[in-house]
């Protein structure tokens, strides 16, 4: 029995596969649960249609996120996060922090379609915008203290830098 299958089946094949199964196995049940269809010459012609239109429509889906993911090629962000004693930051940096950044450079894009690892110290880390499952941008951040203003750890070797530099024109 031939046959299309109108959803996934474990074991057997993919959405809109042509396929021959045992006659029992399609007419008891793949059939009755509607899985399949019969692969009569009209259901074949409509499935062969039906693919050409999907994937005109695929592509026009796909040329769309190219269009938008070349507005974000080259940008990079900084932002500025309030620190404790250290490097560490209060609260994280996340998806919505870099859509909040990325919407007052002008390019909208939702916080969901964008996966970071939650910065919770400054530094630079990457935040991926996918656009479609094929299409994705890389965006660096780089998360500054608030001010600019170095943590305690970072400014004291240059304090003791200072002292030797002394003694050696002395």
């Amino acid at each position: 029995m031939k046959i299309i299958l109108k959803k996934d089946v474990l074991g057997l094949g993919y959405k809109d596969e042509v396929l021959t199964v045992k006659d029992g196995y399609g007419r008891n049940y793949l059939l009755p649960q509607g899985f399949a269809v019969l692969a009569t010459e009209k259901a074949i012609k409509q499935l062969n249609e039906e693919l050409k239109q999907r994937a005109n429509k695929i592509a026009k889906i796909k040329a769309d996120a190219e269009a938008e993911a070349k507005k974000f090629e080259g940008i990079s962000l900084t932002i500025e996060a309030k620190i404790s004693e250290g490097k560490n930051i209060y609260g994280s940096i996340g998806a919505k922090e870099i859509a909040a950044e990325l919407a007052a450079k002008g390019l909208e894009i939702n916080s969901k379609l964008i996966t970071m690892k939650a910065a919770k110290t400054i530094g630079n880390f990457e935040a991926v915008a996918h656009f479609h499952r094929e299409i994705s941008v890389t965006i660096p951040v780089a998360v500054i203290p608030e001010g600019g203003v170095m943590p305690v750890e970072e400014a004291a070797p240059a304090v003791e830098a200072a002292p030797a530099e002394e003694t050696a024109a002395e």
